[in-house]
């Protein structure tokens, strides 16, 4: 059997070397690598070694019950978590870190979100335990308020497949059959393992163990049960290849790799693999020519793969992270989203396209980063996750393409939605060029992004020009007219429209597009949107009257707090743009006591709408990448009508 396995954790609470010590302990490597020697197997990387924390998740083969096991070291740091989200999505299981002295920090809460979003079975390991102020008991409370009831400790009470009476009796209060079988019976440790085997699989129960990665405690004890939880007899069944990409590296030769999981079927050096569709619905295929086995910084090459296996492919130029190729095609998406924007600051002497190219290479990678070129301001953007995450971005561009780059100051990333329905017009006739759409944009519920509908007949527009529009309104971000900021929460839906058998080609429908998206949005009540953290913060009882007050100052709101002995815990609400500082200042009054966890809970309307439009100052006017105008035909030359008068102009009714 082949599975990938996961190590996910809060930064520093000591990932890395737990990952060290499984991979020593299966003989994977003969020497144990520490992130403070810089040496660690998983941390092979310059800046990662020299900054001491993982970015880039990198994966490791070892062997352990005649299995083969893929290990994902994943970065620990919240600025990189749209990494950490792209391999949860082709983990078989995962193992979180628990450090035994912080417990369960608010990216600990994060992970075990995404884990439970992708259904992926967990195992728990709670780490330092040779640490002062390690409390194993309170992280077992914390495990079971903040994460499941079902988090059971299995260090003392679980060995070579036997359990003690307060773990079997646990494990059967969460089966209705095993619960009746030791009423009956009592405890039959074979009958226990294989139903024990089955709940994790199905994450109704989550083990627990506990020790020092570190000092080498615990590891061993850990690996022998993950082996009997893990171990599956049973032998994929023979299909068509298909495979997801979870990650897009290029490496020093600049060759692209598609890092792929494959789920079934064998994929085969030379196979021509599906990995889309064109704008017109034809499969796209790719050839592959080479599959690598990467193991830490080294590969070796293979001539095929089979499910469960993890192997970087050459010749696949048009994937993306989170596609399905082969037989199964799709795009996943994800939870993780990026709050924050900010400019790239570049010596004037440089090439703009040659920075820009750097930038795309590196978006080819992380999708998440949306590098964009401001042709109004001269400006290119992109979207980050925080301040961390832009340093790592800096010293990347200059290792790589040697380039020098700076970053502005991180601005909170808004969006922008509509409040009522209204259609939108987009006509486009230069000479010997014709396209008109209409659609009809209607706000959605909150989280749901741009969904797309079609209400127009195929009498009135053939399926593929349909299937056209559909691809234009997805290719792109159309932009707000507020503040220039992304639109989202919205469905879109094609009502109508008009195409030319001989000067109809997909650019016509794409500038048809845009603009009738845009002179939608013209018409409508634009609503602005920012981003807002769900917070619990931890302080002694006398600062609880300060935290209220600051929580209504930033414009947040909360619920009644909860009390227990000296500590108070405040829940609620709050924008990001307020808060995204406010840790340190809780540290800072409550010397030391006080602690924040937050994580992002969605979009709301902005708190300070105009205050925001006005200092953003965006000229939609002069945004000429995202026009409201129409062009039509007179004479046999074409002419500019503006947004306001384009109802009067159009061809359909």
């Amino acid at each position: 059997m082949k599975l990938v396995l996961g190590i996910l954790a809060h930064v520093d609470a000591g990932k890395t070397t737990f990952s060290e010590q499984l991979l020593y302990h299966t003989c994977a490597i003969r020497k144990l690598g520490r992130v403070d020697h810089q040496d660690a197997f998983m941390d092979h990387h310059p800046i990662e070694r020299e900054r001491g924390i993982t970015i880039f998740s990198d994966q490791a083969v070892f062997e352990v019950g005649g299995d083969t096991c893929y290990l994902v070291d994943t970065p620990g740091h919240v600025d990189f978590s749209s990494e950490t989200e792209r391999a949860i999505q082709v983990m078989d299981v995962a193992v979180i870190v628990v450090s035994g002295v912080e417990g369960v920090q608010s990216h600990t809460e994060t992970l075990w979100k995404l884990l439970r979003r992708y259904e992926v079975p967990t195992l728990i390991f709670i780490n330092k335990t040779d640490r002062e102020g390690a409390d194993i008991p309170g992280v077992i409370k914390e495990l079971k308020t903040k994460c499941s009831l079902d988090c059971l400790m299995f260090t003392g009470h679980y060995e070579e497949g036997l359990m003690d009476t307060t773990l079997a009796e646990a494990v059967a209060e969460r089966n209705e059959a095993l619960l009746e079988a030791y009423l009956d019976e009592g405890y039959k440790p074979e009958v226990w393992q294989s139903a024990l085997g089955q709940m994790f699989k199905k994450a109704e129960v989550f083990p627990v163990f506990a020790g020092s990665a570190l000092n080498d405690t615990g590891i061993d004890a850990f690996i022998k049960a993950m082996t009997m939880l893990l171990h599956d007899k049973e032998s994929p069944a023979e299909e068509p290849f298909s495979g997801h990409v979870y990650k897009i590296r290029h490496d020093s030769a600049g060759s692209r790799l598609s890092f792929v999981k494959v789920t079934a079927g064998k994929l085969k050096v030379k196979d021509e693999v599906v990995t889309g569709k064109d704008s017109e619905g034809r499969p796209i295929r790719q050839k592959v020519n080479e599959i690598r086995i990467y193991s830490g910084g080294r590969y070796t090459t293979v001539p095929e793969a089979v499910p469960g296996d993890l192997c970087a492919v050459t010749g696949m130029d048009a994937t993306r992270p989170g596609d399905g190729i082969g037989e199964k095609l799709y795009h996943a998406g994800y939870a993780t989203v990026p709050l924050l924007t900010a400019s790239v600051i570049y010596d004037k002497g440089l090439n703009v396209r040659t920075v820009l190219e750097a930038f795309k290479e590196l978006e080819d990678e992380d999708p998440m980063l949306e590098i964009v070129w401001n042709e109004s301001l001269q400006e290119m953007q992109l979207h980050i996750m925080g301040a961390i995450q832009l340093e790592v971005l800096e010293e990347i561009v200059r290792e790589r393409f040697g380039l020098e780059v700076r970053f502005g100051d991180c601005e909170i990333l808004y969006k922008e939605t509509i409040a009522s329905p209204v259609t939108g017009y987009g006509h486009f006739e230069p000479l010997r060029h014709y396209a008109e759409v209409h659609l009809r944009l209607e706000p959605a519920a909150p989280g749901t992004g741009i969904t797309f509908d079609s209400a127009c007949s195929v009498d009135i527009l053939d399926t593929n020009y349909q299937n056209l529009i559909k691809t234009h309104v997805f290719e792109r971000e159309h932009r707000g007219v507020l503040t220039g900021s992304p639109i989202t929460d919205m469905r879109i839906v094609l009502v109508n429209g008009r195409a030319h058998l001989k000067h109809t080609e997909g650019g016509d429908l794409r500038q048809a597009v845009y603009r009738a998206i845009r002179q939608g949005l013209e018409q409508a009540e634009s609503v602005l949107l920012e981003p807002v953290y769900r917070f619990e913060i931890e302080v002694p009882s006398e600062a609880m009257g300060r935290v209220m007050s600051d929580i209504q100052k930033m414009a947040g709101r909360f619920e009644a707090p909860e009390l227990s002995e000296d500590q108070a815990v405040i829940s609620g609400f709050c924008p990001v743009s307020t808060m995204m500082n406010y840790s340190q200042e809780i540290l800072s009054f409550t010397k030391g006591r006080g602690m924040l966890r937050a994580t992002f809970s969605g979009y709301e309307p902005c708190h300070n709408a105009e205050a925001v439009t006005l200092r953003i100052g965006y000229d939609k006017k002069h945004d000429v990448e995202n026009t409201s105008d129409s062009v039509f035909c007179s004479h046999g030359a074409g002419f500019n009508v503006p947004w306001d008068q384009v109802a009067e102009y159009i061809h359909c009714k």
